[in-house]
């Protein structure tokens, strides 16, 4: 289907704006009418413009405060917006939004409403334009899909359609029950569609609205099943995206129209349009890739974990160190320059590495170019919003290459409890948060749990955990509170799952390895809220070992390493069927790590 995406999503000045969202590969655009007013081009000049970029203007909007409102007020309006048609027929535009009206003039009178938009149609049709009318969620009087439709209805105008919008909608919806109503619109008179996300709040709808949109897929709506009913009733317009978002209007424009596209795609596929590639899901995580230039102090980390250096890439400077199931790569390539430790690559297990490879593509991944030797394996690779790369891997396949022909092995592996890797923290750059929820949920097909929010030192730290299965590879996406200039970087790190967590931090501190420090204040408040085992308490005080227990009786034990570099470790042990990640713990973490 046609995708458009409105201006307001973007930032930057609207020659900014169109631009990103051709070389994302829109076909139209809504140009939102501050965008234009703000723009030193005449609409001839933007037409012109726009059509070399290869787009369509599909929309111009809003046209706000237009019915039910008494004569004198309404004759003014008439003029207003014979000004705005003549502007749209100068900028090659055939469809404008009114939105329902919010202004005190405005009476509860559905039948002077319809009687007004038909004689506003009458003038959009002098021009060729059509009126399509959208409820808004805060509107005065017409505040809901339905009402809006009566309203067009009842004027029976063949230039008056109505706009649906998935924010206006979902945002007012108690159920799937009130998305039924849409089966009673005739297609040909739904004009226009425009497709936002949110996240579940409790807040004032038009704050809501006006500051925490984003993309399908991002949120929390099932926009897939109203696209779904809009797409039964016979629409076949465009798929258009309006989303106000604080941070997409600070964000490079050119990646925001990206995940946009994204977000797209892969609603189509959600909504059973447009079938993509089929996800391959992850089975597991075969290695975490450290980038060091001081390889040393890791070296000596991973040996205090019980891990063994084992192998040695034949043909890169990257030694491989394992303990059990756990792999670590540690990757020295950058050495001649300064390079402070930091997970910079995964690789992730999967049944069809090829099929994974085109499931990216097709969800607009870009694929990262491999500097191999001719005996390499071949592996297949894309680049999360991040930059952390992720390999695709078939580790324990036997009819396929595995990554791991490459290395020499000179080692059996640690000795000790036998580790796996239980999931992977990867802290974002603010403004790419939402991108990076999409891009595991889309393009590695992981399922995302609950945002979790929680208080930092310094500010709001906001996590969210992406998991395929129970035992499938779990990551944890952290937004912490933006460094001073010059200040820290939030540190990623690498947690392992073992069976007695007491044993091995009894191991690793008698290797002379230290454990962050977490104050006994915190083994005080434990105290109060739950019950131990005589003496249980007391071990995780003396070891720096933290608690936590869900409501079905499920229990976390976890620790942390020092840091070293952007990197540290962290030892879990999970039991009972515990599936979080100990997020009660994380100010403790948080505020041990700044000191």
């Amino acid at each position: 289907m046609r995708k458009s995406i409105a201006t307001v999503c973007l930032s930057g000045t609207l020659t900014e704006k169109l631009t990103a969202a051709s070389r994302a590969g829109f076909d139209g655009v809504e140009i939102f009418e501050n965008d234009l007013l703000a723009s030193p081009l005449a609409p001839e000049e933007i037409a012109a413009r726009t059509a070399d970029l290869g787009l369509g203007i599909d929309l111009y909007q809003p046209m706000r405060d237009i019915e039910a409102v008494p004569e004198e007020i309404f004759t003014r309006n008439l003029r207003r917006a014979r000004h705005k048609f003549e502007l749209m027929h100068r900028l090659g535009a055939d469809t404008v939004l009114v939105c329902s009206s919010i202004a005190p003039q405005a009476v509860d009178d559905d039948a002077l409403a319809a009687e007004q938009l038909s004689r506003l149609a009458d003038l959009a049709q002098e021009f060729g334009i059509r009126v399509a009318y959208e409820a808004l969620a805060w509107g005065r009087h017409v505040s809901t899909y339905g009402h809006a439709w009566r309203i067009v209805e009842a004027a029976d105008h063949p230039a008056l359609g109505t706009c649906l919008d998935s924010f206006h909608i979902l945002s007012r919806a108690s159920g799937p029950e009130d998305l039924k109503g849409i089966a009673d619109i005739p297609g040909d008179k739904i004009f226009f569609l425009q497709l936002a996300d949110a996240p579940l709040m409790a807040m004032d709808v038009l704050q809501w609205s006006r500051h925490y949109r984003c993309f399908p897929g991002q949120g929390g709506f099932d926009v897939a099943g109203l696209l779904r009913h809009v797409l039964n009733a016979g629409y076949d317009g465009p798929l258009s995206l309006e989303v106000f978002n604080d941070v997409f209007r600070q964000a490079d424009a050119g990646r925001t129209a990206l995940d946009g596209l994204r977000s797209l795609l892969a609603l189509e596929e959600n909504a059973g349009v447009s079938p993509l590639p089929a996800p391959v899901i992850p089975s597991g995580v075969a290695f975490a890739e450290l980038a060091t230039s001081d390889p040393e102090p890791v070296g000596e980390l991973l040996t205090a974990l019980g891990f063994t250096r084992t192998a040695r890439h034949h043909g890169k400077p990257v030694d491989l160190w394992a303990q059990g199931e756990a792999r670590v790569l540690v990757n020295t390539g950058a050495a001649g320059r300064r390079t402070d430790t930091t997970l910079a690559a995964v690789g992730l297990e999967t049944a069809d590495p090829a099929a994974s490879a085109r499931r990216a593509e097709a969800l607009l991944a870009p694929a990262l170019p491999k500097r191999r030797a001719a005996q390499d394996v071949p592996l297949e690779s894309i680049a999360a919003p991040d930059g952390t790369e992720v390999l695709f891997c078939a580790t324990s396949r036997p009819e396929l290459p595995s990554w791991t022909d490459d290395f020499t092995y000179t080692a059996e592996n640690g000795p000790g409890d036998a580790m796996v890797i239980d999931h992977l923290a990867l802290t974002q750059p603010w403004h790419h948060f939402d991108e990076s929820v999409l891009f595991h949920r889309t393009v590695l097909g992981l399922s995302p749990h609950e945002t979790v929010e929680l208080a930092d030192p310094y500010g709001l730290f906001r996590s969210r955990a992406l998991s395929a299965s129970s035992d499938g590879p779990r990551l944890v996406l952290n937004l912490a509170p933006a460094p001073e200039e010059g200040g820290e970087i939030r540190a990623r790190h690498v947690a392992f799952a073992v069976g007695d967590i007491v044993a091995a931090v009894r191991r690793f501190r008698a290797a002379g390895a230290g454990l962050l420090r977490v104050p006994a204040n915190y083994y005080d408040d434990l105290e109060a809220r739950f019950e131990f085992a005589e003496g249980e308490l007391e071990t995780y005080r003396e070891l720096g070992i933290l608690y936590d227990s869900d409501e079905r009786g499920g229990e976390f034990r976890h620790c942390y390493t020092e840091t070293v570099g952007h990197v540290f470790f962290e030892f879990v042990q999970r039991s009972g069927g515990y599936s979080g990640f100990g997020a009660a713990n994380a100010p403790i973490r948080l505020a041990a790590q700044r000191r």
